[in-house]
């Protein structure tokens, strides 16, 4: 844990800001592939789906911070709020390609939304993270109190799975990257609920 120890003291000495300016290299980095033909032969497509897993990655990396704390002693606490609304952004511009530049119709929203389950599914998973992302501030902090804030910030352990299954339901046949992101959003879950009970019975 000494190791642990200095690396959680260098950590210290950096701000959180980096992690917004760093999370958001990527976006622009798409939507130049986009306008440029760098996506293929459907960018519209190809653009969703990198913006939406690039969301769900950095989501996990969100969902990992307590975990890799609790196993290696190192702490990424105060880039978790960082981390959680970058991943938002991504989901948000996911949603936006989808409803802009996919659908072109508000009329097909709701029908789409009805008739594809993976969709209502993902929309479900996005409605959850809403008020999440427009609680993470201190002032939400102080209005909600700290007890009512975490509580409230646990529909992430829900929202999470939600787009998990929504990436496994739109692929195509049993692919294992899609399986194998539920997998990991499901062990780490898992060594969540743990802790969290652990620290209810101490």
């Amino acid at each position: 844990m000494m190791g642990a120890a200095r690396i959680n003291r260098a950590l210290r000495r950096v701000p959180a800001w980096p992690v917004y300016v760093v999370g958001m290299v990527p976006a622009v980095w798409f939507f130049w592939l986009g306008a440029t033909g760098g996506l293929g032969v459907e960018p519209i497509t190809a653009l969703e789906h990198r913006l939406g897993l690039t969301g769900l990655q950095v989501l996990i990396a969100s969902l990992a911070v307590t975990p890799l704390r609790r196993v290696s002693g190192i702490d990424l606490v105060r880039f978790r709020r960082a981390l959680g609304l970058v991943g938002f952004f991504y989901i948000a511009l996911h949603l936006a390609v989808w409803l802009i530049l996919d659908l072109q119709s508000w009329q097909r929203v709701w029908a789409d939304i009805l008739k594809r389950p993976y969709i209502t599914i993902g929309m479900s998973g996005f409605l959850l993270l809403l008020p999440l992302a427009l609680t993470s501030n201190t002032l939400a902090v102080r209005k909600l109190g700290p007890l009512r804030w975490r509580r409230l910030h646990r529909l992430a352990y829900l929202a999470i799975p939600l787009g998990a299954i929504h990436f496994v339901m739109l692929a195509k046949g049993w692919q294992i990257a899609p399986l194998a992101y539920l997998a990991a959003i499901l062990g780490l879950l898992a060594l969540r609920i743990r802790g969290l009970r652990t620290r209810a019975a101490a």
